[in-house]
């Protein structure tokens, strides 16, 4: 819970803080999980 309240408030003031955070929280295992989530952030 406290992870993704720091990723809901770093995706609002800092978008690369979040992917940063987000690849280590969510373990992102390839180049595709994280351009995933980065294509998640431009909608």
């Amino acid at each position: 819970m406290l992870g993704n309240l720091v990723m809901d408030a770093l995706k609002e003031l800092d978008k690369v803080a979040y992917i940063r955070f987000a690849s280590v929280y969510h373990s992102f295992e390839n180049i595709q999980d994280f351009g995933e989530e980065i294509a998640r952030l431009e909608k």
